[in-house]
C-alpha cells in the first residue's frame, strides 16, 4: 500500500511515517522542504528507502495533487500548531487553505482512505462537561485554535458530502523524537529549566505521540473505509496534575504559583503584542493559558481506535530522557530521567 503524508517532517507525521512502515507500508511524503525527510525519519529508524519525497506545499494546488496522484491512502497532518504570535500570519492560510486543497485533491482522485488530523482544540469551548465525536465545532478566541475549528468545518462538510475522511484529534502531544522541538514539548523543558514558575488553574489533554501514530496506522491500514471521528489516546490532566506528574518522572519538586486562568489572560495578550517584535521566545503565551481554561475532558467510550494510551509517566520520562539526551537539558534538570534505565527501575517502552 502507499500511503501519502502531509506534515511528515512534523512531530506527528515523522511518528506516523514510521508506524506505517513498520507496518509494510510504502509513504509518500510531500514536503516543503525534502532534506528535511531524512532528519526527520532517521532517528525514528526509518529506511531512505521506504520512503519517496515529492517537493512542494500544501497550499499549492498542482503539487498536493501529483503528491496524491496514484496512492492508496493519505493522511494530512500538515498544520502550523504554535500560541506564538509571530506565526500568525501561517495559521490560517496553511491550517484552512492546506486542509481544503488536500482533502479535495484525494477525494478527486479517487483515493479510497483519508484521515485529516485534526485537534481536539477544534472543538472547544464547550458547553458540555466532555467532549464527543459528535460535540459541535468550537468558537475559541484564539487563533491556532480558531484556524483547527475552521479546518475541522472543512473536514466536516466532505464528510457530510460523502467523502471517505476519517477525522482525528490529538491531544497535546508529547514524546521523543521531536525534529522541531514542537510547543508541547518546548514547553515541558521549560518546565523543567525552571522558566514557568507560574501556571494557571484548569487543565489540558495530554497523550503521547507514538500512541496517536499507532491510531493512525490503524485508521490507513486496517480493513474497510477509515471513517467517523476519533480521539487521539490520552488523559485530561489539571495543572497541577501535570506537574504532578513531570515530577514523579524526574524526581524533582517542582514548585509553582497557580492562578485563576482570567487573571493570566491579559498578561498573556500583553505578552503576545511584545512577542510580535521580541526575537526570542516568551513562555508565557495566551493562547496556552486560553486552552487550560477552555479544555474539557474527552467522554468515556469515544474511539480510540482501539489503541489504549501508555502512562504518562512513561512518556514524560521519555521524552525529558530524550531532551537530555539531545543537550536540551543538564543532568540537575531532567532529574531521575538523567540516569540508566536500569538504575530507576523502568523499563524501555
Amino acid at each position: 500500500m502507499l500511503v501519502c503524508v502531509t506534515g511528515g517532517t512534523g512531530f506527528v507525521g515523522a511518528h506516523t511515517v514510521a508506524a506505517l512502515v513498520r507496518e509494510g507500508a510504502r509513504v509518500r511524503v510531500l514536503a516543503r522542504d525534502p532534506r528535511r525527510v531524512e532528519r526527520a525519519l532517521t532517528p525514528l529508524g526509518v529506511p531512505a528507502d521506504a520512503v519517496e519525497t515529492v517537493a512542494g506545499d500544501v497550499t499549492d494546488r498542482s503539487r498536493v495533487e501529483a503528491a496524491v496522484r496514484g496512492t492508496d491512502a493519505v493522511l494530512h497532518a500538515a498544520s502550523v500548531y504554535s500560541f506564538d504570535t509571530r506565526r500568525y500570519p501561517e495559521l490560517r492560510r496553511t491550517n484552512v487553505l492546506g486542509t481544503e486543497l488536500v482533502l479535495d485533491a484525494a477525494v478527486r482522485a479517487g483515493v479510497e482512505r483519508i484521515v485529516y488530523v485534526s485537534s481536539v482544540a477544534a472543538l472547544y469551548p464547550s458547553a458540555d462537561a466532555a467532549v464527543t465525536a459528535d460535540s459541535p465545532v468550537g468558537r475559541p478566541r484564539e487563533a491556532y485554535m480558531a484556524s483547527k475549528a475552521e479546518a475541522e468545518q472543512v473536514a466536516r462538510r466532505f464528510q457530510a458530502e460523502g467523502a471517505p475522511v476519517a477525522v482525528t484529534y490529538p491531544p497535546a502531544l508529547i514524546g521523543p523524537d521531536d525534529p522541531n522541538l514542537g510547543d508541547q514539548n518546548a514547553r515541558l523543558r521549560n518546565e523543567l529549566r525552571g522558566l514557568m514558575p507560574m501556571w494557571p488553574l484548569g487543565g489540558f489533554p495530554l497523550g503521547d505521540v507514538r500512541d496517536t501514530a499507532r491510531l493512525h496506522a490503524r485508521l490507513l491500514l486496517g480493513s474497510g473505509e477509515p471513517t467517523g471521528r476519533h480521539f487521539g489516546p490520552g488523559r485530561y490532566l489539571t495543572t497541577r496534575g501535570y506537574l504532578a506528574e513531570v515530577s514523579a518522572a524526574t524526581g524533582r519538586r517542582l514548585p509553582a504559583l497557580f492562578l485563576p486562568a482570567v487573571t493570566m489572560l491579559p498578561v498573556g495578550r500583553l505578552v503576545g503584542l511584545v512577542q510580535r517584535v521580541w526575537p526570542w521566545h516568551i513562555p508565557a503565551e495566551y493562547g496556552a493559558v486560553y486552552i487550560c481554561s477552555a479544555a474539557a475532558p474527552v467522554a468515556e467510550g469515544e474511539s480510540t481506535g482501539g489503541v489504549e494510551p501508555r502512562p504518562l509517566v512513561e512518556s514524560i520520562g521519555d521524552t525529558v530522557r530524550w531532551l537530555h539526551g539531545r543537550h536540551l537539558l543538564t543532568n540537575r534538570q531532567a532529574g531521575l530521567a538523567a540516569r540508566p534505565l536500569a538504575d530507576v527501575g523502568v523499563g524501555p517502552s
